[in-house]
């Protein structure tokens, strides 16, 4: 999935290995476009509006995938698979509720554990950013084992190797794509480590003690983190073409070994064809305007 200006676009290969595409256009609302111009708040107004545009691509993606198209289904088997994912989808927003705060409060729990070996406010930050961290590896590493998850950090790393290609301004091929990096600096799992290290500096600042106050201080900050948390993705992409400022961004690089993985050509093909279409609709030139194309994840 990719997106420009004007709409993003979907592209999946069907059971039959025919392609198929969705087109979404961007119909923002005004007094979303006003906070988007607005530090601090437009992550949180990004993150809302790429979560709605993601669901309504997977939907397409899941209700198309093995539909044949000689035999195709019936009004009610479609309204009952609808009514399913719709379901399934309710349970990823719920999961992702529930993940959130657990990835929040229990490093929390964890570090007062220890607060009789590691009693000062500035130690106990520390240890339970620490935990964070460990935390959050230790989830993406067993997720990326799966069968299913694996297949879609392939589809993920094919997405940014087609960015990568096109910065560069080469012919977007097979041969040429492979050749990149399945790493990209504006990629939403950056965004996920620099939550844990933002939080950190953000945490010293409020008090560890009480405990109750310190849960309810993780709570409430919880916006806070993810509008700077976002603003410092922007500033990385920014400055990664600078001698020394670049390696701001390499945490969030390294993290993507785990959100990404090598795809094989043709899910590099399907890439490549959902690319080739967001161009194509949105009558982009030939010369590469990385600024104008995000990475929708």
């Amino acid at each position: 999935m990719f997106g420009g200006k004007k709409q993003t676009v979907t592209a999946i290969r069907k059971k039959d290995g025919s392609l198929a595409f969705f087109y979404l256009e961007k119909n923002t609302p005004a007094w979303s476009t006003k906070l988007k111009k607005i530090p601090f708040i437009r992550g949180i107004v990004a993150l809302v509006e790429s979560s709605a545009i993601g669901a309504k691509h997977l939907s397409f993606a899941t209700e198309n995938y093995d539909q044949d198209p000689l035999n195709p289904e019936k009004k009610e088997e479609k309204e009952s698979k609808l009514v399913m994912w719709l379901g399934v989808a309710l349970i990823g927003v719920l999961s992702f509720i529930f993940a959130k705060f657990a990835l929040t409060l229990a490093p929390v729990f964890l570090a007062q554990l220890f607060r009789f070996i590691v009693p000062s406010d500035v130690g106990q930050v520390i240890l339970e950013s620490f935990f964070k961290l460990i935390l959050l590896l230790t989830y993406l590493f067993i997720i990326s084992q799966t069968p299913l998850i694996k297949r879609v950090f392939e589809y993920h790393g094919s997405e940014h190797k087609v960015i990568n290609c096109y910065e560069k301004e080469l012919p977007l091929t097979i041969q040429n794509v492979q050749k990149q990096s399945r790493l990209h600096y504006r990629c939403g799992s950056s965004f996920i480590l620099f939550t844990v290290v933002i939080g950190m500096f953000i945490y010293f600042l409020v008090p560890t003690d009480p405990f109750w106050l310190r849960i309810l201080d993780r709570i409430l900050l919880i916006p806070v983190v993810l509008g700077v948390a976002f603003e410092v993705l922007q500033l990385t992409n920014k400055c990664r073409d600078l001698p020394i400022l670049r390696f701001l961004g390499y945490p969030g690089l390294w993290l993507q070994l785990l959100t990404t993985k090598e795809p094989d050509d043709s899910q590099v093909e399907v890439a490549i064809a959902s690319f080739n279409e967001l161009l194509h609709t949105e009558q982009a030139p030939l010369k590469n305007e990385p600024e104008n194309l995000e990475l929708l994840e």
